[in-house]
């Protein structure tokens, strides 16, 4: 068979390389057929399709070679040959083996489950070099994403017979690339330290093996110059900029030096604040008294933005649509304000032609379309657009969320785009916990904040102690009828067998609640609550108030009650701090075997001083127990002062019977507390998450309502129930671990009572009002 020298050369090698095209002369071929052979999955029709060679066409060499090529750039192929034969062109191709199976090894960070997701090469599937070394890119940048940027990966092939191939990744994961050292140039008003609180991203430090933030990400580097910035303007740097973010790999490839360049600028206060109408008819008096804004505070857009929101809320309650706010700023940087003036214009008469929202495949679209205050057919109003993007991605249900207007069907009309990307939200734990009062403990956890993708929360726990067992259950609906109600369902059981009290208890509890905004910063919750408490194991020789208590058996009780709470950190104002006020009672009665009014309050200021490297808090809280009825209170039902001044064991403090053996503490029908607290660094690395305090408590528990009911011989005149304060001055220790925010305080009681048990060290999980 003659072969011309156009495609002597053009053969492809046995290996899975590129076919080497030979060099095409300028010679004319016509043939009358065109065969393929060696096809024996793919048809001869689509191998024709790429050719694209017809029968009794003249084809130049040039146009022969193009053919050639378009059959390789198929992918379908191993190898290709064309040989003219007289009037017939013969193309000769090997197909590609069919991959047998696909295979991981060396990997161990990664599971084969995950890596399988990532590859698109699949079993039963051709086999594609390109696509093979495409997945082998597409694995490496996962564990680049990781940390692991020094991880390879080589894709390798195993011939097996029938033309079949195993396909292996054969991977190097490296080690963990974790950035070693955050630094800042050009920061005065703040130090390095303060700095890195803001970033998402940590440097490595003790427990760099668990902590998974101090790993190098690109993408995230942008978030945190975000971060930066968003900081800076809060506190009144209205020029800030964050200049750059470099980004220097050691030489041994093993840690990253991350260095933000800032131009600071200087911090500026609210001067002069004025408001001004350009729309006729439309006064400004009723706009100035819904602002809550004052001359001296300081600058932030938050804080604009707040007041902005409030006049065009106004304006939309008066039936003013397309009623804007401009804030107009205008500077005096020698005196370090921004003078504000809010001006009332009329806007474009654009509408809301439709809400489109996609990537939402679990999440239900009724969950995002209630974060707009916008619905089809209303004014259009970019600043509610803009809000509403932020409350969609404050829900945690998605890893990204984009909100965009585009131009409707018309000059007047826009479409608003939601395109969001789901992300887990459920959560399984299984851990251990330890308090020096309740011993060790063991509980499972499962939490789902969007379960079935209704925006719905579900959360269970079981936990087993030493000294106690308890289950939960609670179920949170937080649109109730369509509404910025949520609807709340909860159950508890617990059971105790203490160490600190000679008596042994079992409660159940379910209550149902509703929860309601009365205020921009105020809520209130609405709840009814049924229960049943059986107080035993108290022993003859006890206090005769525990057995008078044990004597009623069972006791079910059932009550209405509600909580008001005030709480100025949410609005972002002020990212120094805030205050916090909680006042909330419940009236039993309402059926069951007590009648009484529980009362309890908390007060709570907090400041961040000395550049905000110190945060000094100031906590007060009482409570009260008012019995209605002939029924004295329960020791269950009594305050214990328990975690409220430390310095004390569990049940240390409070009425306690001494005539008896065990000296039984009782509880109160009383409590206060004042607690002055500051947090501060200790000087150590910021990475290693340790920080100091210093804490002063000072309060009491007291009041008990019968005294005179005892006949055995630790009877009346026994308890001291009166007003003694106590105190206690400390120090703690703060560590942010992965399990937990845990706390260690040295205690040091002041002020006691001769029967007051003192605790002089207590490790518990630190809490956040």
């Amino acid at each position: 068979m003659l072969r011309p020298a156009l495609v002597a050369a053009m053969l492809a090698s046995s290996a899975l390389t590129a076919p080497v095209v030979s060099p095409a002369f300028a010679q004319s071929y016509s043939f009358s057929s065109v065969q393929v052979e060696g096809n024996a999955t793919i048809e001869t029709a689509t191998v024709l399709s790429y050719a694209k060679i017809g029968r009794g066409q003249e084809i130049s060499g040039a146009a022969l070679n193009d053919a050639y090529q378009r059959i390789v750039n198929s992918g379908l192929f191993e190898s290709v040959e064309l040989v003219p034969s007289g009037n017939t062109l013969v193309i000769k191709v090997v197909e590609y083996p069919q991959i047998n199976i696909v295979n991981f090894e060396g990997n161990k960070r990664l599971k084969d489950e995950e890596l399988a997701t990532i590859a698109k090469s699949q079993s039963r599937r051709v086999y594609s070099p390109s696509q093979a070394e495409a997945d082998a890119a597409a694995i490496a940048e996962a564990y680049r994403q990781g940390g692991r940027i020094a991880a390879t990966v080589d894709p390798r092939i195993i011939r097996r017979d029938g033309n079949r191939v195993d396909l292996v990744f054969e991977i190097t994961e490296g080690k963990v690339v974790e950035i070693e050292r955050l630094s800042f140039n050009g920061n005065r008003a703040f130090s390095d330290r303060r700095l890195r609180q803001v970033l998402s991203t940590k440097q490595a430090g003790l427990l760099r093996a668990i902590i998974k933030r101090d790993t190098f990400v690109a993408e995230r580097i942008d978030v945190d110059k975000q971060l930066l910035r968003d900081f800076y303007l809060s506190r009144g740097y209205a020029d800030v900029q964050v200049l750059d973010a470099s980004s220097d790999i050691a030489r041994e490839r093993d840690a990253y030096f991350v260095t933000f360049s800032i131009r600071e600028g200087q911090s500026f206060n609210i001067g002069t604040v004025s408001t001004v109408s350009e729309i006729p008819n439309v006064e400004t008096a009723e706009f100035e008294a819904v602002q809550r804004i004052r001359s001296g505070e300081t600058w932030s857009p938050a804080l604009i933005d707040n007041n902005v929101t409030r006049m065009e809320n106004l304006a939309l309650r008066k039936g003013l649509n397309f009623v804007r706010v401009e804030p107009r700023i205008i500077r005096d940087e020698r005196g370090g304000i921004l003078n504000v003036q809010f001006a009332l214009v009329r806007g474009e008469k654009v509408f809301v032609e439709r809400i489109d929202i996609e990537g939402n495949t679990t999440t239900v679209d009724q969950v995002i379309r209630r974060q707009f205050r916008t619905v089809e057919g209303d004014p259009f109003n970019p600043r509610e657009i803009r809000q509403s993007a932020e409350r969609i991605r404050a829900l945690g249900y998605f890893s990204d969320a984009q909100v965009n207007a585009e131009p409707g069907s018309s000059a007047d009309q826009v479409v608003v785009n939601v395109d969001v990307v789901e992300q887990p939200t459920g959560s399984l734990s299984l851990g251990a916990s330890y308090s020096v009062s309740d011993g060790v403990g063991l509980n499972i956890g499962f939490s789902e904040p969007n379960f079935l993708g209704r925006g719905q929360a579900v959360s269970a726990n079981v936990t087993s102690g030493t000294d106690s067992n308890a289950a939960s259950f609670s179920f949170a609906e937080p649109a109730f009828l369509g509404r910025d109600v949520t609807l709340k369902f909860s159950t508890a059981y617990r059971e105790t067998s203490s160490q600190n009290a000679a008596y042994d208890t079992q409660s159940f509890s379910l209550s149902p609640s509703l929860e309601f905004p009365v205020s921009e910063l105020g809520r209130l919750e609405t709840r009814f609550t049924i229960g049943q408490t059986t107080l035993s194991g108290v022993e003859p020789t006890s206090s005769f108030i525990l057995q008078r208590d044990a004597a009623r058996e069972g006791i079910t009780t059932s009550s209405i009650g509600y909580t008001f709470s005030y709480d100025t950190r949410v609005s972002g104002v002020n990212p120094k701090g805030g205050v916090l006020l909680r006042f909330s009672q419940d009236f039993a009665g309402l059926g069951g075997d007590e009648s009484y009014i529980l009362t309890s309050g908390l007060a709570l200021a907090e400041n961040k001083i000395f550049k905000e490297e110190v945060t000094v808090r100031a906590i007060f809280e009482g409570g009260a127990l008012a019995m209605l009825g002939d029924n004295p209170s329960r020791v269950t039902d009594r305050f214990f002062g328990n975690g409220k001044i430390r310095g004390f064991e569990s049940n240390g403090i409070g009425p306690r019977d001494l005539v008896a053996e065990n000296q039984d503490a009782l509880g109160g029908n009383l409590f206060a507390v004042a607690r002055f607290e500051a947090d501060f660094p200790l000087g150590l690395p910021e990475e290693y998450g340790i920080g100091g305090g210093l804490f002063l408590d000072i309060g009491s528990v007291w009041s008990l309502d019968d005294l005179d009911g005892g006949t055995t011989a630790n009877g009346p005149g026994a308890v001291d129930d009166g007003l003694h304060l106590r105190s206690s001055l400390g120090f703690s220790v703060f560590w942010d671990t992965p399990l937990g925010p845990l706390r260690f305080n040295f205690s040091k009681a002041l002020v006691k009572q001769d029967y007051d048990k003192e605790q002089a060290f207590d490790l518990t999980i630190s809490t956040k009002f």
